[in-house]
């Protein structure tokens, strides 16, 4: 079963999935033995692999340490259209439909394809949505976008539903890297609700009971980067409160 197929899957049966974002931009060698340490130990989803300046050297060697020491499915999430290599297991192919960046909702796209058509990749389609966070993100910054404001969920809402009409396999919710606020509980409640396709959130996440609230809120698959990199020690927790969730609404079917 491939990566999508598997979310697919879980999102059917109630299962919640829980992956941790590296950014080899930020990470020393220590601190990615920690965390890889800890992703085995605690049986993460998967690994997300990315960031907003990360040359393709770096991210090749990342991903073959990665892939020498584990089975962890390893999914791109580029930050730019150089951030592309072989050695993942699949791709998060990001359109910002947030936005109205040209070059981010196709441009890219376009120049990538035939790298990404001849690859082993698993390419996952995935509709991209700046939320505000409170503070302004690499993202916003590198995307030149401005991100659709915290409280306004139809926005939001009918954004993704646009996204899934359009024939985008996944959505993401993404308050950026060092939020001061996470997407709240009740975006992802009514975004979760109008869409029938799997629902990523991340961004600002920082607690095993924001990792929980989210899942309980309708995300089938929590992104969490920043927090791991201070604490490694989270994950444990993080992926416990996630599979509480799911097991909780299984056991009250």
């Amino acid at each position: 079963m491939n990566i999508y197929q598997e979310l697919l899957e879980a999102k059917r049966q109630g299962y919640k999935k829980f992956a941790v974002l590296v950014d080899p931009d930020k990470m020393r060698l220590k601190e990615f033995d920690r965390v890889l340490e800890e992703s085995i130990k605690h049986q993460v989803d998967y690994m997300l692999i990315g960031g907003s300046l990360i040359v393709n050297n770096m991210l090749d060697t990342v991903l073959s340490s990665f892939k020498e020491r584990c089975d962890i499915p390893l999914i791109l999430f580029p930050g730019n259209s150089f951030q592309l290599s072989y050695k993942a297991d699949g791709i998060l192919f990001l359109s910002l439909i947030s936005g109205r960046n040209a070059e981010l909702l196709i441009g890219k796209h376009v120049i990538t394809a035939p790298f990404l058509k001849m690859s082993p990749l698993e390419i996952i389609s995935t509709g991209y949505m700046l939320i505000d966070g409170g503070v302004a993100t690499t993202v916003s910054y590198m995307s030149n976008t401005s991100p659709i404001p915290a409280d306004k969920n139809d926005i939001a809402l009918c954004t993704a539903v646009a996204g899934e009409l359009l024939g985008l396999k996944m959505i993401y919710l993404e308050a950026g890297s060092g939020a001061k606020i996470p997407v709240s509980t009740e975006m992802i409640k009514t975004v979760s609700a109008g869409i029938n396709i799997p629902l990523i959130v991340g961004g600002g996440i920082s607690s095993p009971d924001q990792v929980r609230a989210n899942a309980e809120a309708g995300a089938d698959l929590i992104v969490v980067g920043d927090a791991i990199e201070k604490n490694p020690n989270l994950i444990g927790e993080m992926v416990a409160a996630v599979k509480s969730v799911a097991s909780s609404k299984i056991s009250a079917q």
